[in-house]
């Protein structure tokens, strides 16, 4: 190819090269187009890109170089496009790039770059049409003079450490299409937005996650009708919805929420019939629905809990045929629940109007919700029975009826309901014998407290863990696990007696049951390979919140971060075990090395992340510490509740020492109940709140068990979400592959430039899986002759070797079970595991898990 001295044009993207840049094309001195993009080239940027003086398009997006942008590239004086997004770019951008004056697409997207804007680049880069500096660690202010680059189309400059005010004069960009400035730290008056007036293009506009304040202008109703996306979540604004907002008749994405908002929500929104998704959420919103909420025939996603919205629920909302999600909880809502929400079989992720003042029974037409994952009416007004159409809700992973007046006994037709988790009927009027069937369902936790129960308790499935029930309240329960410290119950006569049932019929069908269980659990994440369906795991809210606590409080608490406190470190932080003095909490405490590269923004992306979720099956943080310690110096950290079990990784691989070789082993049941549990969390993290959640770095060293071997999924240092607010950067660039990742976890896509998605958190699962039940690393050495853990599990399954790679520790432990059960058992665990972590290179896109 260097022999082609004429050659102008050389493409060589997504062709999985790899290695260095060869020299030899230094003597291409014709070339005006280089793409190298989606590649796994190593090293740096090549400096003998410079003698490219004639290039006007150079592509080098996900293609694996790592480094400095080199000095050399301002010799390329004639660029018209400049595309880094790399991923693994470090340093400064050279100053010289942003002189040459001929370039209109500026993107270094996803990298790790720092620095600032330079104040007079809208005079340099005077022809300037697309800039995407998002995700990176870029400081300082927003230049005034971005106005003067008029041809600007869109601006992208979300997910860095920009402070300052906006500029006031982005109204001279007549062309604008999309301006991003979400998660920074802006602090300025919201009336800016005033000034976008003039931008008559403008497509979507997402100033989300920032410190913006001032009363929301009612100039927003006189941007342009071309508006789709209209995101403001998540500042401090307040103030009314101005009823002019009808005018936005182009919005499909509306977003206010979490701010300091009120005033009723103005009927005029129901003129936005375009819209698909509106969060009012978190704000302070008073007087009724309005009626107007039923023109939204398209919309599949409203959330307006957590104000103070009165009235009745208007039964108008059944016309929004569409609806996946619907959110009404924690207001001030009156009246009875309308048939006509109960009869939106369209909810297929959560139904909420917990937390309001509703009267009367649940409509029988609750059975029309075929199709939804979590139902919660808890803490309302409610009485009556529950209907038994109820079994008809065959896809509800958790039911919420605590703190109603329910009567009756509790429903035999919960029976049906055989993916049931979360089960919670506290505070209730229930009457009769604890029904033995709800020992039999995939509960993982019930909650039966304060009823009218009386009789034996069960001693099956989730009433054997103590930790998973609560029934006190109930005076005249009997029986049950010795933990429970219940009264025996009355000794009866029966007629023969008890016979004994031999082990070897027990085993089967206990390992039966838990390849049941562990079914049910796994199908979430693999039908979703399959279809990517959007079924929901929605969880409950019984946690309370932690203190601040301060530089002293966690000196105090870790004995001086103390060596012998400490029980990990990272790149990015030192763990530490300590007690909170109030209350002789136990806790594990991850300061931050600030000065390390990466570790602020893998601080505040784990903020961002875990300060909306709430799952049982997740690494809880109890609170932050932003402060300064002794020395002057600042100091960040991350409290977490302590897992006295410590990671997966290390039952998994004991240390090098051999201790604890025969206490430290995992049996067949707790691998499978862990498995379960990781499972719940990835599938609450996809699909259990607005926005998906990608983990990013599933592994077991970030599975920590607790006390009762619960597993719990952590660090989100390097969790992206994948924003419901889509924009022109979310189809080319916002989910383009920023996640790094563990080799041999990580999804082979994200290597060859592939987009984030929740598919390369099902493919880490797949891994995970094959080596909890394997006892191998994907990066063993026993793997030499084979190209992956994944080769290698696929083709001992098909050749009938599963005895042989099964973990041997599982075969000790299990040495009184049948030989056939372990392997059917593993068989099929190992068979989803191959599933989800197929390469999709070497399949169908729309067939990953086949």
């Amino acid at each position: 190819m260097s022999q082609c001295r004429n050659l102008y044009y050389l493409n060589l993207i997504d062709n999985k090269l790899t290695g260095n840049v060869p020299s030899e094309l230094s003597s291409l001195l014709k070339l005006e187009y280089l793409a190298l993009a989606k590649n796994n080239l190593s090293g740096t940027i090549p400096s003998f890109i410079r003698n490219f003086t004639i290039l006007r398009e150079l592509a080098l997006r996900d293609c694996g170089f790592h480094g400095e942008i080199p000095d050399s590239l301002v010799h390329l004086q004639n660029m018209r496009t400049l595309n880094l997004d790399e991923k693994m770019l470090t340093g400064r951008i050279p100053s010289g790039l942003y002189n040459i004056s001929t370039i209109h697409h500026f993107s270094v997207f996803s990298n790790q770059l720092q620095g600032n804007i330079p104040s007079d680049i809208g005079f340099t880069l005077p022809n300037l049409r697309y800039l995407n500096l998002g995700d990176n660690n870029f400081t300082g202010f927003l230049p005034i003079s971005l106005s003067n680059a008029s041809f600007l189309q869109a601006i992208g400059l979300f997910e860095n450490r920009f402070t300052g005010a906006m500029p006031k004069n982005l109204d001279r960009l007549s062309d604008l299409l999309a301006l991003s400035i979400a998660l920074n730290d802006i602090e300025d008056d919201i009336s800016f937005i005033s000034a976008l007036t003039n931008c008559t293009k403008l497509r979507t506009l997402d100033i989300f996650g920032n410190f913006l304040t001032g009363s929301l202008p009612h100039s927003i109703a006189n941007l342009t009708t071309q508006l789709s996306v209209l995101s403001v979540g998540t500042n401090l604004i307040h103030g009314t919805i101005s009823s002019g907002i009808g005018c936005l008749i182009g919005l499909t994405i509306l977003d206010l929420a979490s701010n300091l908002l009120s005033g009723p929500i103005p009927s005029s929104i129901g003129g936005l019939t375009e819209l698909q998704k509106i969060y009012l959420s978190d704000n302070k919103f008073t007087n009724e629905l309005p009626n107007s909420l039923s023109n939204f025939t398209l919309l599949d996603l409203l959330q307006v809990d957590r104000n103070n919205i009165s009235g009745s629920i208007p039964p108008s909302l059944g016309n929004c045929s569409n609806l996946l999600t619907l959110d009404l909880s924690d207001n001030n809502l009156n009246g009875p629940i309308p048939k006509e929400i109960m009869s939106l079989s369209s909810i297929s992720i959560y139904l909420d109007l917990s937390n309001n003042n509703l009267l009367g029974s649940i409509p029988s037409e609750v059975g029309s919700l075929r199709n939804v994952g979590g139902l919660d009416v808890s803490n309302n007004r409610l009485s009556g029975i529950v209907p038994s159409t109820i079994s008809s809700c065959i896809s509800l992973q958790l039911l919420f009826l605590s703190r109603n007046s329910f009567h009756g006994e509790i429903p035999r037709e919960l029976n049906l309901l055989k993916g049931l988790q979360e089960l919670d009927l506290s505070s209730n009027n229930f009457s009769g014998r604890i029904p033995s069937f709800l020992g039999r369902l995939a509960l993982t936790k019930l909650n039966l407290s304060f009823n009218e129960l009386r009789g034996p308790v069960p001693v099956e499935g989730v009433f054997g863990n103590v930790s998973a029930i609560l029934l006190e309240g109930n005076n005249e329960l009997c029986g049950g696990i010795s933990e429970l410290n219940l009264p025996p119950c009355p000794p009866m006569n029966p007629k023969k007696k008890n016979s004994h049932i031999p082990l070897n019929i027990i085993v089967p069908v206990s390992i039966s049951g838990a390849i049941f269980i562990a079914i049910i659990a796994f199908s979430y994440i693999f039908i979703q390979c399959k279809t990517k369906s959007r079924n929901n795991l929605y969880t409950s809210t019984f946690e309370s919140q932690y203190q601040r606590l301060s530089y002293a409080d966690l000196l105090k608490a870790t004995d001086g971060f103390a060596e012998a406190n400490m029980i990990g470190s990272g790149r990015y932080g030192s763990v530490y075990k300590g007690i909170i003095e109030n209350g002789n909490t136990m806790v594990a405490v991850k300061v931050l090395k600030l000065n390390v590269r990466g570790a602020y923004k893998s601080f505040t992306r784990e903020c961002n992340v875990l300060r909306g979720v709430r799952h049982r099956n997740l690494l809880k943080i109890l609170s932050i510490s932003v402060s300064i310690d002794y020395q002057g110096n600042d100091f960040t950290a991350l409290i977490y509740q302590f897992k006295a079990n410590g990671s997966l990784d290390k039952w998994l691989h004991q240390d090098t020492d051999g201790q604890h070789e025969n206490t430290r082993s995992l049996n067949l049941i707790q691998r499978l109940n862990i498995a379960i549990d990781v499972a719940s969390a990835v599938e609450y993290l996809h699909n259990g709140i607005g926005s998906a959640i990608v983990h990013g770095d599933l592994k077991p060293s970030n599975i920590l068990l607790d006390d009762d071997m619960t597993a719990h999924v952590g660090d989100f240092g390097l969790s992206k979400v994948i924003s419901n607010v889509s924009s022109s950067f979310a189809a080319d660039e916002s989910h383009s592959a920023a996640v790094k990742g563990t080799t041999g976890y990580i999804a082979p896509e994200y290597g060859m430039g592939g987009t984030v998605s929740i598919q390369g958190d099902v493919y880490s699962f797949g891994i995970l899986l094959l080596e909890l039940f394997t006892n191998i690393r994907p990066t063993s050495d026993v793997l030499s002759d084979h190209a992956s853990l994944h080769n290698f599990i696929a083709t001992s399954l098909e050749l009938d070797r599963v005895m042989e790679i099964v973990d041997p520790l599982i075969l000790q432990r299990e040495r009184e079970m049948i030989s056939n059960c372990i392997r059917d058992c593993v068989a099929s665990i190992l068979g989803i595991g191959v599933a989800c972590s197929r390469d999709p290179s070497r399949s169908n896109a729309d067939s990953r898990c086949c």
